[in-house]
């Protein structure tokens, strides 16, 4: 990587490597060689798990443990991580074998994620944990500051059912629609069907579990918009 393009990197990181050495690895997938990132992506993992939960715990001191998990399960998931992967422009700065690079790996949110995680440990060798946690902080605050925590402690799967039973409607019914990739990197797309009321969405993950909440998020979305609380459908 030239000078310029590291460094609109480490701006968007808000950090700047000294031994960039580390940031290169972190970017390099298995199937380009090695030393690639997935021993770091597991140090990367640990990094991310406890500032999140820092940072949750200290936003919100009245949420009883149970909440915070919950919040802090949609915050470190693998989609979670892609898009702000994906707002980082990481596509453009990976390493990836030949066969990755015809199949569109710069995209796969698994590979995406994967990096991310691996930055911020790359960031920890670095120079140590204080600044690999700084960056974590750098790159979710925003996504935190905008959690309301009366909306979002509930998966959306279990907001959406809550809301259909309000209204006494049926339950969303989900169909796997694509499964792709191997065993140990599979992709998932999802149908939420809400029959009754004429709702269909999709949504995609590396699990089916991951695809449905997406699904029911949209759909919850899309359910809440035409008939907001207090409003049921004519045939409820």
């Amino acid at each position: 990587m030239n000078d310029t393009r590291l460094s609109r990197l480490f701006d968007a990181l808000g950090y700047r490597f000294d031994n960039p050495a580390w940031l290169k690895q972190a970017l390099t997938h298995r199937s380009y060689g090695t030393p690639h990132n997935e021993r770091l992506e597991f140090v990367g993992d640990s990094i991310l798990n406890y500032t999140v939960a820092r940072m949750l715990f200290d936003r919100f001191p009245a949420l009883p443990e149970g909440d915070l998990s919950r919040l802090r399960a949609n915050l470190v998931n693998q989609n979670t991580l892609a898009e702000i992967a994906a707002e980082l422009k990481f596509g453009d700065y990976l390493f990836l074998g030949e066969g990755e690079l015809k199949s569109g790996g710069f995209n796969r949110p698994s590979i995406l994620a994967d990096a991310l995680e691996a930055t911020f440990a790359a960031v920890s060798f670095d120079s140590d944990f204080a600044r690999a946690e700084a960056v974590v902080r750098h790159l979710y605050a925003g996504r935190i500051a905008a959690i309301d925590p009366t909306r979002h402690a509930k998966d959306a799967k279990t907001r959406l059912q809550e809301a259909l039973q309000a209204r006494r409607l049926p339950l969303p019914k989900y169909r796997i629609l694509a499964q792709s990739g191997e065993a140990h990197e599979q992709w998932f797309r999802v149908l939420c069907d809400l029959a009754e009321i004429r709702i269909e969405t999709e949504g995609e993950g590396a699990s089916r579990r991951a695809a449905e909440q997406q699904a029911a998020e949209v759909a919850l979305e899309r359910f809440e918009t035409h008939y907001p609380s207090g409003k049921k459908p004519k045939n409820a």
